[in-house]
């Protein structure tokens, strides 16, 4: 259970949206993308059967987006633990993602919590992040988490 956090950090990010991009979706990009994730759906593989399909171009896969989420986001200077690691991420696809799609993100910090547990304390530092495309159509909404470890 998420207990509050009483360490310092730059509260003044809460709410200020940074963006990031363009990215360019190309067929090579989901191809790789595809093969590394396992995927065998023709339409993520095959650009032939995604025009089949109904689609307009070779369709990526829904968590694609997550490449992209890396985009330089600002140190929120919390002063607690050394270490950090990924704590995990969760993509809500909202619309289609194709290639020849050109993406732009914008991301805020969500928030900020402690959790204690078996192995002591640790700081979840969670950005979330908005992808549009090239009509501003929201393609994806991604939830990162950062923990920090005492």
């Amino acid at each position: 259970m998420p207990t509050q956090i009483d360490y310092e950090y730059d509260h003044s990010l809460y709410g200020v949206e940074h963006q990031s991009g363009p990215f360019e979706v190309t067929n090579d990009i989901i191809s790789v993308y595809a093969r590394s994730v396992g995927e065998d759906n023709p339409i993520f593989v095959d650009r032939d059967a995604a025009l089949a399909a109904g689609y307009a171009d070779q369709v990526a896969p829904p968590t694609l987006c997550a490449l992209f989420e890396r985009g330089e986001l600002p140190d929120i200077k919390l002063q607690f633990g050394r270490r950090q690691f990924h704590g995990g991420q969760r993509v809500t696809p909202r619309a289609t993602i194709v290639a020849g799609d050109i993406l732009t993100a914008s991301s805020h910090l969500k928030d900020v919590y402690t959790k204690t547990g078996r192995s002591g304390t640790m700081a979840h530092v969670v950005w979330e992040t908005t992808f549009r495309n090239q009509h501003g159509t929201i393609v994806a909404d991604v939830q990162r988490s950062q923990v920090v470890r005492e």
